[in-house]
């Protein structure tokens, strides 16, 4: 996939993880939904292929939850024109993704540190428990319906709805749950 992208597009990138910084309530995988809805459907600058693979391979990495933003930055100055926009594309979008973010969560933790005892800061964040799961739950269903995935395909539903209950309810560590998962796709059950 090639692509030609102005200072005006780099710009538009650069703004768009900008604000979906102030949104990442939950890390920035919250925001995934919208960044496929931007990357992929809207400009087109990168594959649902590619947007998912992207996801996937920085999640496997060792690394903070955030690398998939440089990756997804990554790919889409690959697709612009090699590896002087990839490096681009990575500062764009991890500058973007981070700056608002880290600013905000350092003067909002400490002012919220210094007033914990107040019942308004304490209700604030009881109420923000339901917003993160409805986002991270948005986000398991786009990286599962992104790649056409159907509902008629039921085995791989099955293992994730068990998975979930796994982790919700035993202490098995998760690498024994990829492990499982990885050996059923291997073994071409799902």
């Amino acid at each position: 996939m090639s692509l030609s992208m102005g200072p005006a597009d780099w710009l538009s990138l650069f703004l768009h993880f900008l604000s979906l910084s102030l949104l990442s309530v939950g890390g920035a995988i919250t925001t995934a939904p919208d960044m496929h809805r931007f990357l992929v459907d809207r400009q087109g600058w990168l594959t649902d292929p590619q947007y998912s693979a992207s996801i996937a391979i920085a999640q496997a990495a060792p690394g903070p939850n955030v690398l998939f933003v440089a990756l997804l930055g990554w790919n889409v100055g690959l697709n612009a024109g090699g590896l002087p926009t990839a490096l681009l594309g990575t500062l764009v979008t991890m500058t973007g993704i981070m700056l608002p973010s880290t600013t905000l969560t350092y003067l909002a933790a400490r002012w919220g540190h210094e007033n914990r005892e107040l019942r308004a800061v304490r209700a604030f964040k009881q109420g923000m428990a339901p917003i993160v799961i409805a986002l991270l739950v948005a986000t398991g269903w786009i990286l599962a319906t992104g790649s056409r995935y159907a509902m008629a395909d039921w085995p791989i539903w099955l293992v994730a709805l068990v998975s979930t209950v796994v982790v919700w309810r035993t202490r098995l560590h998760l690498l024994w749950l990829l492990g499982a998962g990885g050996a059923l796709g291997w073994m071409g059950w799902i």
